[in-house]
């Protein structure tokens, strides 16, 4: 079932349709509902790259503890939604970015040994963070430790990545960022994996880094660490699979303060794309749903080779003086405009009654959709954005 809200704007939208809608309420309420099961004093952040819309990034930064964005382009919408905190992320750090984050007063979570000597430098060049410590920029050393696997469609680390620093440039990463009197080494950024479902084994996740970073601070004689686990609860975009976050309750470690940056979990389940049907033709036994729209928009299930589910919204009127095509109890395979055979949303989703002019609207579409799309491919124009 659609959310009356969303057939609701979904109605003042122009025909053919072609349109997100973006519901902030769902997103608010997406980062209460992790807040429940989450320790005391543990961080939420919202990672940015799942959905850059303004008005779901300062939805967001207005719930959670801050925002974690991975450009500079990033980096400014946190800067302009006000985010209470923010950390910067990525492999790929310009100087001008480096300089940016400090300037804003961001955790950096440094990627190498190179990049920690650069900030080092623009540090020393007379940039100077806000985090309360004389000055200093706040540095997380991200890790690609050995053996830290979770199930998931992405793995970051136990396995060869361009992520983190391979734990044998552990000690010399702590050498350099203890020599450096304007940087401050907050704790260590472990993130695993993209989209797990399994909410015991990310508990069992969160414990070992927890276990891992202690030993580590041990070793070198350092404080408490701060623990990033990055993000990582997953959505089932195909199918009834989810995310239990009642596992999480009571089962996470409280012996070091944590930090969370999840994305496509707080926004996925805020966002609806819709495709109003264009023409319905059977070609080589196969029913086609031509879409007002497609992977130039909505990319992932092109991406990730599944089909997405959709819910078909009928639509009245018809302007045409000869009959309206339908088809009735038939599977049919979603597809878009361009010009290319792997242009598809969907295969073989039956559909009791479809009819062109109805729209086609894919849920958990708020995460990973618009912002990974190729847009400009064909030049056809952009859907609608509706917020709610």
């Amino acid at each position: 079932m659609l959310p009356d809200r969303v057939v609701g704007a979904l109605a003042t939208a122009p025909r053919p349709v072609c349109a997100y809608v973006y519901d902030t309420g769902v997103a608010r309420g997406r980062a209460a509902a992790v807040r429940e099961v989450l320790p005391e004093g543990a961080a939420l952040l919202y990672a940015v790259k799942a959905n850059g819309a303004p008005a779901v990034v300062a939805a967001l930064a207005g719930v959670a503890d801050g925002l974690e964005v991975a450009s500079g382009g990033e980096l400014e919408l946190a800067v302009r939604a006000g985010a209470g905190r923010t950390a910067f992320s990525g492999p790929a750090k310009t100087d001008a970015e480096l300089a940016a984050a400090i300037e804003a007063g961001a955790t950096v979570n440094v990627e190498s040994v190179l990049e920690l000597r650069r900030l080092a430098a623009l540090a020393s060049a007379g940039k100077g963070g806000r985090d309360g410590k004389a000055g200093r920029v706040r540095v997380a050393l991200r890790v690609n430790r050995a053996g830290a696997a979770l199930p998931g469609s992405h793995q970051m680390t136990g396995v060869p990545t361009p992520f983190g620093l391979d734990e044998s440039a552990l000690d010399e990463a702590v050498a350099l960022v203890r020599g450096q009197p304007l940087l401050h080494l907050a704790g260590f950024h472990l993130h695993a994996v993209s989209n797990n479902l399994d909410a015991a084994a990310h508990a069992a996740f969160v414990a070992g880094a927890v276990d891992w970073s202690l030993r580590a601070a041990t070793r070198y004689g350092l404080p408490t660490p701060e623990v990033n686990v990055g993000g990582g609860f997953g959505i089932d975009h195909a199918g009834a699979g989810r995310f239990d976050l009642a596992a999480l309750r009571g089962a996470l470690p409280t012996a070091a303060p944590l930090v969370f940056e999840l994305g496509r979990y707080l926004a996925a389940p805020a966002g609806w794309y819709a495709a109003e049907v264009l023409d319905l033709k059977r070609n080589h036994g196969r029913w086609f749903a031509v879409l007002r729209g497609g992977t130039h928009h909505f990319r992932l299930p092109a991406a990730w080779g599944y089909s997405h589910p959709f819910t078909v919204l009928p639509t009245p009127g018809w302007p045409y003086g000869f009959a309206r095509p339908e088809v009735r109890d038939v599977e049919v395979d979603a597809v878009g405009e361009l010009c290319t055979p792997r242009d598809v949303l969907t295969r073989g989703q039956r559909v009791d009654r479809l009819r062109v002019g109805d729209v086609l609207v894919f849920g958990n579409a708020g995460g990973y959709g618009w912002d990974i799309s190729h847009h400009d491919f064909l030049r056809h124009p952009y859907p609608e954005m509706i917020v709610i």
